[in-house]
């Protein structure tokens, strides 16, 4: 598979990753949710122990990031989260994810749509074509398609259409994902309109779409990052944007 612009892989956004997060090396994964809970093999949530785990190292993973991450801005007073952090092979953070509102779970788009209120902020350090820590290989860049594709898998992963039986769940998320990359690297395409959103207090252009299972926005910001952003229930119109000073704030 390609990387959006050339520029997915640096991220972590490795081939075949559906959500953009299933397959970094190092990560606190979305599946694992917060606080507490893992998902068994229906797709439901269970507590374990592993929850408090995860946390600490979501907390650790954003504290050791070398940018700044971002989240929605004051403006939103609900509650936040931390979610994943992607690491290259040599452990140098790359992404993560904050999530705001409802925590989202997988279900039909028909049944979440309008019970489910929520934002997640996904942060990608931009970084240019460079080469491994260990020297032995190069990283390509990441780019404003690799926070959309992102975005765009992040929200499939919680989606699947309701008459489909949920074996076929894989089929239908791999077939989408794709679609979701190709649309990723097209950004000046018919799918994606533009819209100017804040970003510390700076009237910033967004690439954005709508689709039946949520929306999909991507910019980039004035402090090195990337910003994607997926969301279901709560409308990306007056949203805006800004660093987060204290990530760790986030862990409950």
């Amino acid at each position: 598979m390609r990387t959006p612009e050339g520029g997915g892989s640096a991220a972590g956004v490795k081939d075949g990753e559906a959500a953009g997060y299933m397959s970094t090396t190092s990560r606190v994964t979305e599946q694992q949710g917060t606080a507490g809970e893992t998902p068994d093999q229906s797709g439901y949530r269970s507590r374990t122990a592993q929850g408090d785990t995860a946390a600490r190292r979501a907390a650790e993973g954003f504290k050791n990031a070398a940018f700044p991450w971002y989240a929605l801005d004051e403006a939103f007073t609900g509650p936040r989260r931390l979610m994943q952090v992607g690491t290259a092979a040599d452990g140098t953070v790359q992404h993560g994810a904050i999530g705001h509102g409802d925590e989202p779970t997988i279900r039909s788009e028909t049944a979440g749509a309008e019970k489910e209120r929520f934002t997640v902020v996904v942060t990608v350090a931009a970084n240019p074509v460079r080469r491994t820590g260990d020297g032995t290989g190069v990283l390509e860049a990441t780019t404003v398609s690799s926070a959309a594709w992102l975005a765009g898998s992040g929200l499939l992963a919680h989606t699947w259409p309701e008459k489909l039986d949920h074996s076929l769940r894989d089929d239908w998320l791999e077939q989408q994902t794709e679609t979701a990359f190709e649309l990723a690297d097209d950004l000046t395409g018919p799918e994606w309109s533009t819209l100017s959103l804040p970003v510390d207090g700076v009237a910033t252009s967004f690439h954005y779409r709508e689709s039946e299972f949520g929306w999909v926005l991507a910019g980039t910001t004035g402090a090195g990052v990337h910003i994607g952003a997926y969301g279901r229930g709560m409308s990306a119109y007056g949203l805006g944007f800004a660093v987060v000073a204290n990530p760790a704030a986030y862990v409950h």
